[in-house]
């Protein structure tokens, strides 16, 4: 399986995978700019590595990893993805869509289409997820 993840991953990071990455990135950076946009920025750069090799690795709630609820999936991790998806979260989700409508047209790229689309949908809402490694 750890030939396929790596074969599956460096497929997809020539397919799209290190543009949205940077993109990812470039959020990041655009978020450090402002002192309150540092834990946005944070994030943009946990979910920007993981979008250059996403195969082996997903998001998942940090209430269900943990079993409680902090800053982040509360209230205020609301109106952060609110705030997120204003900002950068509707332009992340539609270069992903891009990306995944191109990977589609291909019965070979459908697997990283379908992962283009679990990303877009990431890219709505990020905050209160984390990155963990599947099993």
């Amino acid at each position: 399986m750890a030939v396929l993840r790596l074969i599956f991953n460096i497929a997809w990071f020539v397919l799209g995978g290190f543009v949205m990455g940077l993109a990812w990135w470039l959020a990041g950076i655009l978020c450090f700019i402002s002192i309150i946009g540092i834990p946005f920025g944070r994030a943009c750069f946990v979910i920007g590595e993981m979008t250059f090799w996403p195969f082996g690795q997903e998001l998942i709630s940090r209430r269900h990893l943990t079993g409680r609820d902090d800053l982040g999936t509360g209230a205020l991790g609301m109106v952060g993805n609110i705030i997120w998806f204003l900002l950068f979260g509707i332009w992340l989700a539609i270069g992903h869509l891009v990306h995944a409508l191109a990977c589609f047209v291909t019965i070979i790229g459908i697997p990283f289409g379908i992962q283009h689309l679990k990303l877009a949908l990431l890219s709505l809402t990020p905050i209160g997820q984390t990155v963990v490694a599947k099993a």
